[in-house]
């Protein structure tokens, strides 16, 4: 996803913490972490986006696997947390995010009660389902090393992660790979579309790659692979494509990384509707989020989250 502003040229531990913001309104900072059960069984990820000139944060956490409801928190009133930190608490929902070890070694703890639906697109509605408790105690352990993107402020990290995952009264001790990342700078979700993937294939390669859709531009495109047990390779050539099905969710996508040309298979979709009420007129964007199966034209299989910031609502 972009950001506005040139890249740091010398990624540093104290990018691990929170920077002074500009003073555009939709000058944002935010910190993904996303995992993903080996087999693409099971998957997750949270998100939380500071957003203070508005005065709030967006706070985002979900499980989704074959066969198992959306379990999600999707709350965008969360008071800011204090300088310094990343704990912050709302109604029904408390959550930190501890750098243990910049650049190395994260852990996540939740404890909320959460939002469970049988059909993902409900989040495009009302959002109503069973209320249940959900939380997470997880860690995040860098798997190879951080890649800072060209052109924005912003960076990747392919990771380990293992910990516990509570829903309602199941208890799941998880172990999987997953990637984190951390951005900083103006984010308009409502003015370009974009697609985003990280994955990571049975070999041990890791990859991760986003694609700008800005008409009558050229693409934006950043990227990496990273070999077994090597260090992350900036890519020169990303491309992807998708079939669109009922609520614009991707039937099915291709992804192109470098040399990986990829086949994309949704596994199950965690959705965020995303309004911009400051806006006149009020915009909408949609953004399917999902956890996904990868098979490379060599046979490799993979797994890893796909994200398309859909900036024109699809048909319902």
């Amino acid at each position: 996803m972009p950001t506005n502003e040139p890249s740091p040229l010398h990624l540093t531990t104290a990018d691990e913490r929170a920077h002074p913001p500009g003073a555009e309104r939709l000058w944002g900072e935010s910190w993904y972490f996303d995992f993903a059960a080996a087999d693409g069984s099971l998957g997750g990820y949270v998100r939380i986006g500071l957003y203070p000139n508005r005065g709030v944060a967006w706070y985002w956490a979900c499980l989704v696997g074959e066969d198992r409801p959306l379990v999600t928190v999707i709350d965008h009133e969360v008071p800011l947390p204090r300088p310094g930190s990343l704990e912050i608490r709302h109604d029904g929902l408390w959550a930190d995010h501890t750098i243990e070890t910049p650049l190395d070694h994260v852990t996540l703890g939740c404890e909320a009660f959460a939002v469970q639906v049988d059909d993902p697109a409900e989040v495009y509605g009302d959002l109503r389902g069973d209320r249940v408790p959900f939380g997470f105690d997880l860690e995040w352990e860098t798997e190879g090393a951080p890649y800072p993107w060209i052109g924005a402020t912003r960076y990747e990290v392919p990771c380990r992660v293992h910990g516990e995952i509570l829903v309602g009264d199941e208890r799941i001790d998880f172990d999987g790979t997953g990637e984190r990342d951390h951005s900083w700078g103006v984010r308009d979700w409502w003015s370009l579309g974009w697609v985003w993937t990280a994955g990571a294939l049975d070999d041990g390669t890791r990859f991760h790659t986003a694609r700008l859709r800005v008409p009558g531009l050229e693409a934006f495109a950043p990227g990496y692979v990273q070999p077994p047990g090597g260090t992350p390779q900036q890519i020169d050539r990303c491309t992807a494509e998708e079939e669109l099905g009922e609520h614009g969710f991707p039937l099915r996508g291709r992804i192109g990384c470098g040399e990986l040309d990829l086949v994309v298979e949704p596994v199950a979709f965690s959705p965020v509707h995303l309004v911009d009420t400051g806006a006149e007129p009020e915009r909408v964007a949609r953004f399917p989020r999902a956890l996904c199966r990868f098979e490379a034209s060599d046979g490799r299989r993979g797994v890893g989250w796909t994200e398309w910031n859909q900036t024109e609502a699809a048909p319902a």
